[in-house]
């Protein structure tokens, strides 16, 4: 009766459509485990008897008396690091204190303390909405969002809500840059890359900077699935495009804080990203208490999760998105599920929250810079015959490597289709390198007018270099009207003419100098 976990990708889908999806595919989860109950009815055998190791009732009322009056004291302050540390002592002086009343087994305070927290943070909210912070249940903490922090980087942004902070900077590079997927199932590139960095500062610890572990994996992929809906074709922007979110501090939805800052990253690099996308992480509490059929189970949902929320809290379900619909989500649960009711209340309350949140996105960069970077590299794209790439790149990329080298062109990359990318530091650069492509893959026609340097005088007339590997010849009877006895007489090495093309064939092109009158 109820769902406990969720993974959705979407494209700016509507609530209503993502709530009416739910329950059409709870319908099919009910068959399945209608299913599988027929067959541990038919095969099952019984459950072994687990009796779980009760505290001791003594010890379980002595730390109730201690924390009586100190626990909310401690507890219940604005800021992270003032709560943990009088957590830290109160635990100290708890054990201090049960000592000297003579209990010994100190390691069963641990399990017991969470659990007197834990109902103390659900009855709190159920009972008069008090969160440990102060907020109300629909109020997020304070926002900030800033980008252009580093003039030589492609695009920065830094998104901060409360005590969690993102960092994302954005590069833009190549499109032989991407990424190359192969495995035993798919083989694809990826042009837009999102990595997550979680280090063990930005909770107060020391640590090893190390590898990519379970939090960078899962947290990199639910920001990249909130942002990949909107990023543009590269038919729109032919860069391959990496973005790295350096969380600074951590208190709560960090992957939330990093679509947040990837999203002002990309369009303070000047990436046509189609709409602001942001993100939000919901919480709810849920009375434990049985209900009867008069009575429904009392729950709070709760804006904003920080650390003792989602710690003693019932769920944690992010959603992102964009003005007008949800990109990801993700839930997870420590009880049981949540009903359909449920989801909708929290995807309502997600709604308010995000559009405050794009809100305040907006004023610090409400749409993509109309030019990329100028430490970016410059990309000029040309669409040429795919018979003719053979031409471009040459016996053993001869061609291709020739040209990088004698324009100083960053690369060249060439499509199947025969869309050619030409990267390059800047602009003079690329237009050089593509002006040579151009003139390779030039298909002359009858009748048009070119120009070029005489290369080679031979008996019977002369080669004029095209440019692009090309040439022509001018036979010695188009030199001009009436007899030529010698090539010299009309025109010698080195000399730069314009000629009408007079034949094109198989590669072969006759000039004329005489036919342009």
């Amino acid at each position: 009766d109820r769902i406990n976990m969720i993974e959705l990708s979407g494209n700016e889908s509507p609530e209503g459509d993502i709530v009416e999806g739910f329950t059409q595919a709870h319908e099919e989860i009910k068959k399945a485990i209608k299913f599988q109950k027929e067959i541990v009815e038919k095969t099952g055998k019984p459950k072994a008897t687990i009796l779980l190791k009760e505290p001791d009732g003594n010890l379980k009322n002595k730390i109730q008396e201690f924390l009586a009056n100190k626990l909310e004291t401690a507890v219940y302050v604005k800021d992270k690091f003032e709560r943990n540390e009088n957590i830290s002592r109160l635990k100290k002086e708890l054990e201090e204190y049960l000592t000297k009343e003579g209990f010994e087994n100190i390691k069963d305070v641990e399990p017991i303390f969470e659990n007197i927290l834990d109902e103390l943070v659900h009855k709190n909210v159920l009972e008069s909405e008090k969160r440990v912070d102060g907020r109300k249940l629909d109020q997020i903490r304070d926002l900030h969002a800033e980008v252009g922090l580093f003039r030589r980087l492609h695009g920065s942004g830094l998104f901060i809500r409360g005590g969690t902070q993102a960092l994302a900077l954005t590069t833009l590079a190549a499109p032989g840059a991407e990424q190359i997927i192969e495995s035993m199932e798919l083989n694809y590139r990826k042009r837009f890359l999102l990595h997550y960095n979680f280090p063990p500062f930005c909770t107060g610890e020391t640590g090893k900077l190390g590898g990519t572990g379970r939090r960078e994996i899962g947290h990199g992929a639910l920001a990249y699935k909130a942002i990949f809906p909107m990023v543009p074709s590269t038919d729109e922007f032919p860069y391959t495009i990496r973005v790295v979110s350096e969380v600074l501090s951590s208190n709560g939805s960090s992957s939330m804080a990093t679509t947040c800052a990837t999203s002002l990253s990309l369009m303070d690099a000047g990436v046509p990203l189609k709409k602001t996308v942001a993100g939000i992480a919901m919480g709810i509490i849920v009375d434990q208490q049985p209900t009867t059929n008069d009575k429904q189970q009392n729950y709070k949902i709760l804006t904003d999760i920080q650390g003792p929320e989602d710690h003693y809290g019932d769920m944690d379900c992010k959603v992102a998105g964009t003005d007008v619909g949800v990109n990801a989500m993700q839930m997870d649960v420590k009880i049981t599920g949540i009903t359909i009711e449920m989801l909708k209340e929290i995807l309502v309350q997600a709604q308010k929250a995000r559009m405050e949140i794009l809100e305040v996105m907006n004023k610090a960069i409400s749409k993509p810079r109309e030019k990329v970077s100028e430490f970016a590299p410059v990309i000029l794209t040309l669409d040429i015959n795919p018979q003719k790439i053979g031409e471009v790149i040459g016996p053993g990329g001869k061609i291709i490597n020739g040209i990088i080298e004698a324009t100083k062109a960053s690369s060249i990359d060439i499509e199947e289709d025969g869309k050619i990318f030409v990267t390059a530091p800047d602009r003079q650069k690329a237009e050089a390198a593509i002006n040579i492509i151009k003139g390779i893959v030039k298909e002359y026609e009858i009748g048009e007018i070119v120009e070029g340097t005489i290369v080679k005088i031979l008996e019977f007339g002369a080669i004029v270099d095209l440019g692009g590997g090309k040439d022509g010849m001018i036979h010695v009877s188009e030199l001009k009207e009436g007899f030529v006895k010698k090539v010299e007489d009309v025109v010698r090495l080195g000399d730069f003419v314009r000629a009408k093309v007079i034949k094109v064939d198989n590669g072969k092109i006759g000039l004329s100098l005489k036919a342009l009158g």
